[in-house]
């Protein structure tokens, strides 16, 4: 009660009623004592210690307390307030040393102080004693002002108050309540509050204040004015409620609702569009080129750029770039950039550098690495979960094209890296079967069915189809079909859970051989030069057990082109047979309905149908056997 107590204990007797109007609503009994003489008392003291108009002798009023107080207020310094406590019942008491005299505040328990010590409840102050301990022991923080003083000070606050603030009672009472705001206090709130003392009339804000240690608080403040019998203003009554924990979820909903908003502002359009280039793009280089221009193009971003592992030189080498991003053609692996870890770990990652955010996107499909994507963004906030799991999405479908567009190429480039692997993994069924049947397995070529399975072809020597028929039988997850049986061995067709042929398309490497015997086979790969070599080998590594490397080597495609082939395939024919094949084709004899027999086309070539039919199966046989091979 720094000032308000001060001036009691010195002005007190010049000016009453100022004491009266400030001290009536506090609920603890407070007096003034002047060179031992009461020279004020507020009602709550007046009821305690049975104070009449001639009852004003400190001594005779508080009786054994007075001593204690008297040496009290000599070694009290002017200006400073102290806590004096009492053995047994007496309680304690709040004393402010003023200039000429002193103000004491006594703690009430709920009972009646007397003279003596004793506790009791006389008869009519019982209302009293029930409104005062609810003002004390009420949840919410209470406080009482005075309008007719300086800068309207509070003149009372209850324990709650104190509990919520931090602040003691002496550090507060007589000051004006601002002493709650602070820097990030809402200038409107605060002059909302003003205008309603202003106007005398009720308010509740929610305001941010302070308590004693610093700490930030929402506090619900209401207000409204106390008037007398005559409707005047006498004093305001304040009610604190510390509403943070709700405040703060209110807030943090309304963060949520913006982040929604902004993402779905940001997605709408984003993800039709990344899709339409990547199922538009010709090839990879356009493919990244027109994805990166569009996110490019979002308001939300500054820029976009897509970069490739360099496994030899250990850098991020980029590949296309639009908007705002890096000047320079490489980034060094391991250094403090999202897209070194997004690379390093496969998975997304995030800074925020001087107001620029930085979300970097691992590309990779079916565990195949395609580099990464990396959005650059000028704003206040960060990337959140959700934003970073929609980018996600986006640069799965760009590694999917990607993906496809590097499948495609390895079917029309000739210039390919030959890979030779030594797999031992029982999950394969070749190695399995060679090693369950003892027998020798060689690569045919695969057949996609109509519900996407690959069914592959093997040659098998060393064992019976039924030999082997039986040792499949036992490997959990593969069908065997014997298609041809021969005397020196059977050609099968192996379907499995684990399709190492139809795994390895799909991540831009054709199978060019395999060949199994006693547990072990030997793969050959063909994957373009423009690809993601390692990546490829990696992700074998990864599947099977044992892999071992054989060699790498970089050549040509084997094999012949279209023309090459024709020609070949024209020179192993007689002329009878290529012209039995050519009228058969042109004449449509191969169509259904046939628009020719072969009777008709026996008489264009001037032979009988039984010799036109040998020259036509002879030649087909031809045709089957370059196409297939002798299997």
């Amino acid at each position: 009660m720094d000032d308000a107590d001060t001036e009691h204990g010195d002005d007190a007797v010049d000016d009453p009623a100022a004491a009266v109007r400030a001290l009536e609503y506090v609920v603890d009994p407070v007096v003034a004592v002047v060179e031992g003489t009461i020279t004020y008392a507020n009602e709550a003291a007046r009821d305690a210690f049975d104070l009449g108009d001639a009852d004003r002798d400190a001594a005779t009023a508080l009786g054994a307390r007075w001593d204690r107080l008297a040496g009290a207020i000599d070694e009290t310094t002017v200006g400073t307030a102290r806590r004096v406590d009492f053995d047994g019942d007496r309680g304690s008491v709040r004393l402010h040393r003023g200039a000429n005299g002193a103000t004491i505040t006594f703690d009430r328990d709920g009972s009646e102080i007397h003279a003596d010590g004793a506790t009791g409840s006389p008869s009519g102050s019982s209302d009293r004693l029930v409104k005062d301990r609810a003002l004390e022991e009420a949840p919410v923080g209470i406080t009482i002002s005075d309008p007719d003083r300086e800068d309207n000070p509070l003149v009372y606050i209850n324990e709650a108050y104190e509990e919520i603030t931090g602040y003691a009672y002496d550090d507060v009472v007589g000051r004006n309540c601002r002493f709650l705001q602070g820097p990030d206090s809402n200038e409107d709130i605060i002059a909302e509050m003003a205008a309603a003392i202003d106007e005398n009339r009720p308010t509740t804000v929610e305001l941010k204040n302070y308590r004693e240690d610093g700490t930030e608080f929402w506090n619900e403040v209401t207000i409204a004015p106390v008037r007398d019998e005559d409707g005047r203003v006498t004093n305001y009554v304040g009610f604190q409620n510390d509403v943070t924990s709700r405040k703060e979820a209110e807030l943090a909903l309304e963060r949520r609702t913006e982040e929604l908003e902004y993402i779905l502002d940001r997605v709408e359009g984003l993800i039709q569009d990344v899709t339409a280039a990547v199922a538009g793009s010709t090839d990879r280089s356009d493919l990244e080129r027109e994805v990166c221009e569009r996110i490019a193009a979002e308001d939300a971003d500054d820029g976009a750029w897509i970069g490739d592992r360099n496994p030899a030189t250990g850098t991020i080498e980029i590949r296309s770039q639009a908007g705002d991003g890096p000047e320079r053609e490489r980034l060094e692996a391991g250094t403090d950039h999202p897209a070194a870890e997004a690379v390093a770990t496969n998975e997304p990652a995030v800074d925020t550098v001087g107001g620029t955010t930085r979300a970097a996107l691992p590309l990779s499909y079916n565990g195949i690495e395609y580099g990464v994507v990396t959005v650059r963004t000028d704003r206040d906030r960060a990337a959140d979960d959700r934003e970073t799991v929609i980018l996600s999405a986006l640069a799965r479908a760009v590694a999917s094209g990607i993906n496809a567009r590097e499948t495609s190429r390895v079917l029309a480039t000739d210039a390919v890296v030959a890979v030779e692997l030594e797999l031992t993994d029982r999950d394969l069924a070749p190695v399995a079967l060679s090693a369950t049947a003892d027998c020798r397995l060689e690569y045919r070529r695969s057949v996609h069915r109509s519900d996407d399975e690959t069914a592959s072809l093997f040659t098998v020597s060393g064992a019976s189809a039924d030999d082997v028929a039986a040792a499949a039988a036992d490997l959990p997850d593969v069908d065997c079909r014997v298609i041809i049986e021969r005397d020196e061995g059977c050609l099968i067709e192996l379907t499995s859970a684990d399709d190492l042929v139809g795994w390895l398309s799909g991540r831009g490497a054709r199978t060019r051989t395999i060949e199994s015997e006693a547990g072990r086979a030997r793969v050959t790969l063909e994957i373009p030069r423009s690809a993601n070599v390692r990546s490829v080998v990696e992700a074998v590594e990864d599947r099977y057990d044992g892999t071992d490397i054989v060699s790498f080597q970089q050549r040509e495609r084997e094999g012949e082109t279209r023309q090459e082939f024709a020609a070949r395939l024209e020179k192993s024919l007689t002329d009878r047979q290529f012209g039995a094949l050519q009228r058969a084709y042109l004449g449509g004899y191969f169509e259904w309905p046939r628009p020719t027999t072969g009777e008709e086309l026996a008489q264009s070539m001037g032979v009988s149908r039984p010799t036109f039919h040998e020259h036509l199966r002879t030649a087909e046989a031809k045709l089957c056997r370059a196409f297939f091979g002798d299997a």
